[in-house]
């Protein structure tokens, strides 16, 4: 059900809003009535309170404190109430330097650059998630026969990185089999990613020749067993620290379970790669990022592309009250940019 609110108590809202991101403080009636905009005496701010209460928006901390936005309050004010920031020129060429300081960058070095700057430019948490070699594009895939059914697997990206595999073929096989196999799989591959090779190997599986061509059955089956497994891929972290200053985080309890979610990486490279299939900036809102460590937090989140496909995904993690209309553009032309160098990148 889509809320919708009165001109006056919206505004009330809002004004909630944005002065808890600001102070991180519960805000009283009396605060919200000493602003320019608002024109309700304190009285008539308390009754709108309660109605935000009731309808779950606000809550308050303990009786004689002011009120707090919740995690439903976030959401509805970034889906219908925030006034996005535009980044202006300066900053754009600030983070395009920052990016690419030299001619030839490496792409390690872009992604340590670009959490570093996610986090200085936030003052919060930079986190990028660098490319998998899953979503390289593949060149050229070759099987090399040893001992025991083993099987070398060399598969080649179409930027020549390569990676190697060993595997275990359910029966014997010639290297004549094993090259008529490589020969068959790049003709089908060349041009994919290796995620979208996989996908194409499966619908390949499912045709009903595959069933009756030994050469093709043969290869399909071995090249599942090559292209399964992919890691998690290196995540970069930047500002720590900068979380860590934030009054929600006071609590020893709480900055202890939110360290220890922020070392066990492969949380937080679940919680990116929701973003990797979607289109454009991701917000996950507290409860919504779905580790319990991490309830008081918000992650923005971007993938970012090489011509039309998605490499990696980076964003910003800070608290549940950080400022979005900031940080969103940030991450959203961090990624562009990101994209536009690994672009150049062979």
């Amino acid at each position: 059900m889509t809320l919708v609110l009165s001109a006056r108590n919206r505004a009330v809202f809002n004004a909630i809003v944005r002065d808890y991101i600001e102070t991180a403080e519960p805000v009283g009636s009396m605060a919200i009535s000493r602003k320019s905009e608002i024109h309700l005496s304190p009285a008539t701010i308390r009754n709108i309170m309660a109605d935000l209460e009731e309808i779950g928006l606000i809550t308050q901390p303990h009786t004689s404190a002011g009120r707090v936005p919740t995690d439903k309050a976030y959401r509805f004010y970034v889906d219908t109430i925030l006034n996005m920031r535009r980044l202006n020129p300066e900053e754009k060429e600030h983070i395009e330097k920052s990016l690419l300081l030299k001619d030839d960058p490496d792409i390690n070095e872009v992604m340590k650059r670009a959490s570093h700057l996610l986090s200085l430019l936030s003052r919060q948490m930079g986190v990028v998630l660098a490319p998998r070699f899953g979503s390289k594009i593949f060149r050229h895939i070759e099987f090399i026969k040893l001992r025991d059914r083993r099987i070398l697997v060399i598969i080649v990206s179409q930027t020549g990185e390569v990676q190697n595999k060993l595997i275990e073929a359910d029966e014997e096989m010639s290297q004549d089999e094993l090259d008529k196999y490589s020969r068959y799989l790049t003709e089908i591959m060349t041009g994919l990613t290796l995620a979208q090779a996989k996908l194409r190997i499966v619908e390949e599986m499912k045709k009903e020749k595959a069933l009756f061509d030994k050469l093709m059955y043969g290869a399909l089956q071995l090249s599942r067993k090559a292209l399964e497994d992919e890691g998690e891929g290196d995540l970069y972290i930047e500002g720590k620290a900068n979380i860590m200053q934030s009054p929600e985080f006071a609590d020893m309890e709480k900055m202890r379970a939110l360290l220890q979610a922020f070392e066990e990486k492969t949380k937080i490279v679940k919680l990116l790669d929701k973003a990797l299939t979607a289109h454009g900036i991701q917000i996950f809102i507290g409860a919504e990022n779905d580790l319990n460590e991490m309830v008081n937090c918000s992650i923005v989140a971007a993938p970012y592309s090489r011509e039309k496909y998605t490499l990696g995904t980076l964003g910003i993690i800070g608290p549940t009250r950080m400022d979005y209309s900031s940080i969103i553009p940030i991450v959203d032309y961090t990624a562009r940019i990101v994209g536009k160098i690994l672009e150049n990148i062979d």
